[in-house]
């Protein structure tokens, strides 16, 4: 039976794509680099803002990384800030987490986002909705690794295989596998099917109802 939905949050709660590239785009420009096109960020992103930083600048003509460590903190900072900036929910996304609700299903978020603003963003995106969040930090690594949804089911007093572990990438696929969770990949997210069925997808939602229905379909008794 399953017990827990542990969600990614960027590509899979929240469209940030808008978000991510506006900020790291603005940054390109202060440092005279090229701005990228919005849909390269669906690549940039997934493993982490440092990650994101690391990729964005070598495709806007800085190859050495001779500006990554100004600018990871400027980039962090700017987001610490405002990290609701451009950031909206996807639709059918509040009546999946109502209706898994209704289930008595736990609900959980793990985000490669730095701890802090992962907590602030469910907060203000979905209030008490979810009854744990979790980002990134040092004692955490960052997603492939199982470290945060693991933890998740630690503080939700769950069993990894009572889980079901939902995101948008590859990366969220072999992070739920590492974990010894159930995974289904979405595709309203950054990434295609291939990628989430070639990392370990055990199901694929075209939109957010879809997860209910698995959930409804295989997982409760």
């Amino acid at each position: 039976m399953i017990k827990a939905c542990i969600f990614d949050l960027d590509g899979t709660l929240a469209n940030t794509l808008e978000s991510m590239a506006s900020v790291a785009n603005e940054l390109m420009k202060e440092l005279g680099l090229k701005e990228m096109p919005v849909d390269n960020f669906k690549y940039y992103c997934g493993e982490g803002a440092d990650m994101l930083v690391r990729r964005c600048l070598k495709d806007a003509g800085d190859p050495e990384l001779v500006y990554y460590e100004k600018a990871r903190q400027i980039y962090r900072k700017r987001f610490d800030a405002d990290p609701l900036y451009k950031v909206r929910v996807y639709q059918g996304i509040p009546e999946l987490l109502a209706e898994l609700r209704k289930k008595g299903v736990l609900l959980a978020v793990c985000s490669n986002k730095p701890h802090d603003a992962a907590v602030k963003v469910v907060k203000a995106l979905f209030g008490d909705e979810f009854d744990f969040v979790i980002g990134q930090s040092e004692a955490i690594r960052r997603k492939p690794a199982p470290d945060a949804p693991l933890k998740a089911a630690e503080e939700l007093k769950v069993l990894p295989e009572e889980c079901l572990y939902i995101g948008d990438t590859g990366t969220d696929m072999e992070t739920g596998k590492a974990a010894a969770m159930h995974t289904i990949g979405v595709l309203w997210g950054f990434r295609n099917r291939e990628e989430l069925e070639k990392n370990g997808a055990g199901w694929i939602a075209e939109k957010p109802d879809d997860i209910r229905k698995i959930y409804e379909e295989f997982y409760h008794d």
